[in-house]
């Protein structure tokens, strides 16, 4: 696939994306609720593929489905789109949260980011330790070296308010036993989430709606990836070091040209450049709504946004049950 002599127009390009985003949530509604994390997930995968294949970009999978041997569409480094258009980077995640989709729990999204050929880290699929805060706090005012209790601390004292008035967002895993205790003693709340950390991590960007003041742990190296994009668009800082448990995950940095294994990644070193980005709530929760079922219709909201300009929209879509892979 040769990538045309074209620019990246994020204008011309950002309503096909929010198709994209669109479409894959609308081949899962039948799925959620009923205990099938695998065919929610495929139903996602098959859909999305299908609407990237229609736009005219020359685009590259660089944050996906996983390595090509273990991930038959949406992998890393698949080609998509018509090839005659701009070369862009492609981070995607068809259903993040797909285990709260077959238990219908809420904040399962459809997401997907889309930038310049070369302006997305290509992360591994490895850990990432990552903290995240939204817009109006100075550069650097929280940081990765600093302890659970500081970075509640620092906050805290950057917004002008006391520990108490803080709540940060955590995936509830053994792994953050020691993380939760240190957050809960300085007297911060915590919402503990189940799955899905891009949402945990967008949650920051609009605390005013959500609550959440800052998000911290260790989840996918991709998904902050994602993450970045969206804060690329909505405002706010994120921070992510890759964790690696053995030689295999390293050999997965090398092989994705990372040379330094200790680095910490800001925001707009994971995302360089400007973004669009497209998010379609599947089973509702503080971001999106779910999507609607009513006889004979579906309704889907989308929020799509571009770096570029700071916009933000957010789209509703209603189509008859049975016709929206055509629309």
């Amino acid at each position: 696939m040769n990538a045309a002599k074209t620019d990246f127009n994020d204008r011309l390009l950002s309503l096909g994306l929010a198709r994209v985003a669109e479409q894959a949530a609308l081949a899962s509604a039948s799925l959620v609720g009923r205990g099938d994390e695998k065919a929610a997930d495929q139903a996602a995968v098959n859909a999305m593929r299908e609407q990237l294949n229609l736009l005219d970009i020359a685009g590259v999978v660089v944050i996906g489905e996983g390595e090509r041997d273990e991930a038959p569409m949406l992998y890393i480094g698949e080609e998509v789109g018509t090839g005659n258009g701009p070369g862009v980077d492609i981070a995607l995640d068809p259903l993040e949260g797909t285990t709260l989709t077959a238990k219908d729990m809420p904040n399962a999204l459809t997401v997907i980011a889309m930038g310049p050929r070369g302006s997305m880290l290509h992360a591994p699929d490895v850990y990432m330790d990552k903290l995240a805060v939204g817009p109006g706090y100075d550069e650097g005012v929280v940081s990765l070296d600093m302890s659970p209790r500081e970075r509640v601390e620092a906050l805290a004292k950057a917004k002008n308010c006391e520990p108490a008035d803080i709540t940060v967002c955590i995936l509830e895993r053994p792994r953050h036993e020691a993380m939760i205790a240190e957050v809960r003693e300085t007297g911060a709340s915590i919402r503990l989430i189940t799955d899905g950390d891009v949402a945990g991590v967008m949650h920051c960007a609009e605390s005013e709606t959500t609550g959440i003041d800052m998000y911290m742990g260790q989840g996918g190296a991709p998904e902050g990836v994602l993450a970045a994009a969206a804060l690329k668009c909505m405002g706010g800082q994120i921070f992510g070091r890759l964790l690696f448990r053995n030689d295999d995950e390293r050999g997965r940095a090398a092989k994705a040209g990372i040379a330094d294994l200790d680095r910490i990644y800001t925001r707009d070193e994971m995302v360089t450049a400007d973004v669009i980005f497209a998010a379609t709530g599947v089973t509702g929760g503080s971001l999106l709504p779910r999507i609607k079922r009513e006889p004979g219709w579906l309704e889907t909201t989308t929020l799509l946004m571009r770096s570029k300009t700071g916009s933000v929209r957010r789209m509703s879509y209603r189509t008859p049950m049975w016709s929206h892979a055509d629309a």
